[in-house]
């Protein structure tokens, strides 16, 4: 989500990759996934029907879980703006002229403001807005446009959003990282799923999905890096159709090895990439619903036709870690 407007290097056209409907709406606590072994140096590639020889079964055990039975908020594991950080000095996410930092990406030409029942705008009392609803277990994203009434104090952004991030709570270097959730539609709609570094420089990002609003079942899985010699931004990712997967439950996850980032759908393959240079960090993760994008295509901007409120249902998040649990060993969160 961040400076998606740079020119990504293997973007495909919408294909939709043969898979079978996913039985699992569950995180055991410990995980097998089928994983490619052909040769790390493959840059970077879509994954149609992999052969049995070229795919192994790799044992994990679950290091975080939130399956939102409360409110985000109240167990302190998620942060809902973002916190930017000392390497990244331009990552100050704009709200909006003039407004604190931390609850937009402006560059991206977003037209939402992040905030929290905590969230006081250009004012001093807090708002009390809340965009995270629960209910029977399943966390809602929701993206409403802004009263008339609050629009100078929230420096004029036309909707409002939320954000969660776990930059301070909890990173991981290696690893599966997955969320089960529907995939909102609608004109100037732009839900994601990605992991950003912890010691807050970018990239390395890995977007392990987001949403085309205006196509519906279109999502994006992309992996972007720097150049060290040339300081230059190069991202491969590819386009994945999942017909009613606004309706749907699915899992999109990323598995982060040494030497692979595999993405999936269902728990099934569908893309992988060598891993770039500047991957060293452990990384956190960012779950947000952004109305409005200049550049990432198939979101638009938001205009009479865009819904008046529209939610990111999210059934859960978990995260793995290579390797079966040791003894004595816990689970986090």
């Amino acid at each position: 989500m961040t400076k998606k407007y740079l020119v990504a290097i293997a973007f495909a056209a919408v294909l939709t990759p043969a898979l079978a409907a996913d039985d699992s709406e569950d995180a055991p606590l410990e995980l097998t996934l089928p994983v490619t072994t052909d040769p790390s140096t493959i840059h970077c590639r879509r994954i149609e029907m992999p052969a049995p020889p070229s795919l192994s079964f790799l044992p994990m055990h679950r290091t975080f879980h939130d399956d939102f039975d409360e409110h985000p908020l109240s167990s302190g594991r998620w942060v809902p703006h973002y916190a930017g950080g000392a390497s990244w000095p331009e990552a100050r996410y704009w709200g909006g002229d003039g407004s604190d930092f931390k609850r937009k990406t402006s560059a991206n030409g977003e037209q939402q403001i992040y905030v929290d029942p905590r969230y006081a705008g250009r004012g001093s009392a807090p708002l009390g807005l809340n965009p995270f609803k629960i209910a029977k277990g399943v966390l809602s994203i929701v993206a409403s446009r802004t009263p008339s009434e609050l629009k100078a104090v929230l420096f004029n952004n036309e909707y409002t959003s939320g954000i969660l991030t776990t930059q301070g709570t909890f990173s991981q270097k290696y690893g599966y990282f997955e969320i089960r959730a529907k995939i909102p539609i609608g004109t100037g709609v732009w839900p994601a799923f990605w992991l950003l570094a912890d010691d807050g420089g970018w990239p390395p990002e890995i977007d392990a999905m987001e949403g085309r609003g205006q196509r519906p079942g279109d999502l994006v899985m992309t992996t972007h890096w720097r150049i060290p010699a040339t300081g230059r931004i190069e991202s491969c990712g590819f386009d994945f159709a999942v017909p009613g997967a606004e309706a749907d439950f699915h899992n999109y996850g990323v598995l982060w090895q040494p030497d692979r980032l595999i993405y999936f759908i269902d728990r099934k393959p569908v893309a992988d990439i060598k891993v770039p240079v500047g991957y060293d960090d452990p990384m956190y993760m960012i779950v947000n619903l952004a109305m409005g994008s200049k550049f990432f295509g198939g979101v638009g901007f938001v205009d009479t036709e865009s819904p008046v409120t529209v939610s990111f249902e999210i059934d859960r998040i978990s995260v793995y870690q290579i390797g079966m649990n040791p003894p004595g060993a816990r689970n986090d969160r």
